[in-house]
């Protein structure tokens, strides 16, 4: 469902991407070329800061947005998901929320007030609260990175995770082809 948000902000939807029915894209949310958002993602740019403005949403290029995941930001904060990015299934990503180019978050991840850095990945059940994680990161499942977290302990990203997320992004890529051949059929 596409909708605008109480101040009359309507998305922006590339006519390459693929946005499937279930989703819910609400507001000044920007959706560039060759997108897919799965079913039941939520995707909402309505809140407002004290002075009445927003901030966009905007999933860029070639990313792809799973089953379930939802997206949301406080206060008209900036929400930003990079190029041949992959947020898997139910995730969370509440802005203020900066996410880098080649970037892979797993499923029922949490990101929130952060930025995760190009070509990072951030594996299954992990949580990402008011951290600034630079490029080539690698947070294991079920960690939970914060302010005082030392990120000089934390792992680089190795070889195979960059694979498999590289390979997660063709995989999307060749579903909003398919998915975009099948809209005409109905």
């Amino acid at each position: 469902m596409i909708r605008k948000n109480p101040r009359g902000d309507l998305p922006h939807i590339h006519e390459s991407a693929y946005v499937d029915q279930t989703a819910i894209i609400c507001g000044k949310v920007i959706i560039e070329e060759n997108v897919f958002v799965g079913p039941y993602a939520v995707i909402r740019a309505d809140e407002v800061n004290a002075a009445g403005n927003l901030e966009p949403i905007r999933i860029r290029a070639h990313s792809n947005i799973q089953d379930g995941v939802v997206i949301h930001s406080k206060s008209g904060a900036l929400v930003d998901i990079g190029e041949h990015t992959s947020i898997a299934h139910r995730s969370i990503v509440h802005g203020p929320c900066v996410v880098g180019n080649n970037v892979f978050i797993g499923f029922n991840s949490v990101l929130f007030n952060c930025t995760v850095g190009e070509g990072s990945v951030v594996r299954h059940n992990a949580v990402v609260d008011g951290a600034h994680l630079p490029a080539g990161f690698h947070v294991p499942s079920t960690e939970r990175i914060g302010p005082r977290t030392d990120l000089a302990a934390m792992p680089r990203v190795t070889a195979q995770a960059t694979e498999f997320s590289e390979d997660v992004v063709r995989t999307n890529h060749e579903l909003v082809q398919g998915y975009k051949r099948l809209q005409n059929e109905f």
